[in-house]
């Protein structure tokens, strides 16, 4: 026993908290539970994506009609968003971009920021908090407004699924 070092009764070496006693367990116990959340949160978007990878969007039955596209006649910003998760599923991101623009947009910050906050997990750094301003919020509305109207126009037929 070293002198001023406290031991245990069994007279292994005292464990700093958050560090697992056994250097066999691989993954330090406080590295797991930093990255849990957004380990969980990755697992749940994997899970979706590879549903949606394998119930065809494009063929009718799986998934219930848009709402809006059924009662107006109208293209909704999420009008092909599942047929765009299908393409990135199996790797056509060219499909995926022309099935919903905006979606598969979506679909890239939600990666981006998820990798972000598993990083700085992982780290063991405070998460990145988006600034988000209200001039932020005017300017997402505004770029939605505007893919809608572009896509149910002559001009925006490509747009369309």
């Amino acid at each position: 026993m070293t002198p001023g070092r406290p031991s245990h009764p069994d007279g292994r070496a005292p464990v700093a908290p958050g560090r697992s006693s056994s250097h066999s367990e691989g993954v330090p116990l406080a590295l797991l539970r930093r990255t849990a959340a957004p380990l969980g949160v990755l697992a749940l978007a994997v899970a979706a994506f590879a549903y949606v990878g394998q119930v065809d969007p494009h063929e009718p039955g799986h998934y219930p009609a848009c709402p809006v596209l059924a009662l107006t006649g109208v293209h909704c910003p999420g009008c092909g968003g599942l047929r765009s998760a299908h393409a990135v599923a199996h790797g056509d991101l060219a499909a995926a971009v022309g099935a919903n623009a905006l979606a598969f947009a979506a679909f890239v910050v939600g990666a981006w920021w998820g990798l972000r906050l598993l990083s700085a997990a992982a780290r063991g750094t405070p998460s990145p908090l988006p600034t988000v301003r209200s001039g932020h919020l005017w300017a997402v509305g505004a770029v939605v407004v505007l893919f809608t109207v572009v896509r149910n126009t002559p001009l925006g037929a490509v747009l369309v699924p």
